[in-house]
């Protein structure tokens, strides 16, 4: 936990409060053939020394999180100020590029949980009512989206998708409209991340379920069956109040893991069209000029969304334990 958890935190939180430093420039004469003139030009000695001195970067405290790239404070309150209906300033607030990331980030987290969570306890049900026969084989087909490599069932789906695709191809016959694609429409391409990360995500809610299930008070249930319940009753009344903590928990697993959603965007290649706060973080670490400040930023910002997300599910836990103590 100290060497793989806290110091890391302790590291990015430490990053975040410094910028790379400015190239150090120095005033140099080129003369030729025509005269001289005077040029600025990149003192590379200066500069490596600096970076030596001050490997961290140059000090700016809390000012990397109120800058244009993170929460844009002084453009939030430009917005506010000019913007005369909330359409508006939503226009305005979605052009930030972070707030267009959290905005992709929880839309994609609150509606992939609980869809993931009724569809892996629907396939519990189901395959526990089956015959000891086929419950082996369906459980090997309802795990296997979950075997799937992520980014492996992102591309498997995209081309699906594509004009040439089954699906894709599917879409247009359905819809007489052979111009139509999934991948140039924004609100269309968040259905389809969504779709994939329930499908993806749902087979990890099934196996809970399933094995909690088997612990199911057999008396209980069978009582509920002599005094007449029906199907829905017992499992309203025996086996969904069995299953509640299982649920916390699957809630509390998956809430974080959709937070930090990001194999699917690229799989989808769908940057243009949905952006995620690890999106964000992947593309200031990648290229020649890695912005560890900003990266760094980013994921402080993505650490205390994520305990403010876990927080509810947390004190309901903590709740629970201090009652049954």
């Amino acid at each position: 936990m100290l060497l793989f958890i806290f110091l890391p935190i302790i590291s990015v939180v430490t990053q975040s409060l410094y910028i790379d430093h400015e190239q150090v420039f120095v005033e140099v004469e080129n003369c030729d053939f025509f005269g001289c003139k005077k040029a600025n030009m990149v003192d590379a000695e200066a500069t490596a020394h600096l970076k030596e001195e001050q490997p961290l970067g140059r000090f700016v405290g809390l000012s990397n999180y109120f800058n244009r790239s993170h929460l844009a404070s002084t453009e939030i309150a430009v917005a506010w100020r000019n913007t005369e209906s909330f359409g508006d300033f939503y226009d305005a607030v979605y052009n930030l590029p972070l707030y267009r990331a959290i905005i992709f980030t929880l839309t994609y987290t609150f509606v992939v949980t609980p869809l993931l969570i009724v569809l892996g306890f629907l396939i519990a049900i189901a395959v526990n009512s089956l015959h000891q026969r086929l419950k082996g084989l369906v459980i090997f087909f309802s795990l296997l989206p979950m075997i799937v490599t992520p980014l492996v069932g992102s591309l498997i789906l995209f081309w699906m998708i594509d004009s040439r695709g089954i699906l894709g191809s599917s879409l247009q016959v359905l819809f007489n409209d052979p111009d139509l694609s999934l991948k140039a429409s924004t609100p269309l391409t968040w259905i389809m991340l969504m779709v994939y990360g329930v499908w993806h995500s749902a087979p990890f809610a099934f196996v809970i379920f399933y094995a909690g299930l088997q612990t199911l008070p057999q008396d209980t249930l069978e009582s509920a069956m002599i005094d007449g319940a029906s199907r829905w009753e017992r499992i309203r009344y025996v086996v969904i109040p069995h299953l509640v903590p299982l649920v916390t928990f699957v809630a509390l697993i998956q809430l974080m893991d959709n937070f930090r959603v990001f194999e699917p965007i690229v799989g989808f290649n769908a940057a243009a069209h949905a952006s995620s706060l690890s999106s964000i973080i992947y593309t200031d670490l990648g290229g020649e000029s890695r912005l560890l400040s900003s990266a760094s930023t980013t994921s402080v910002l993505t650490i205390i969304g994520v305990i403010i997300l876990l927080s509810p599910v947390l004190y309901r836990t903590w709740r629970d334990w201090e009652r049954k103590v």
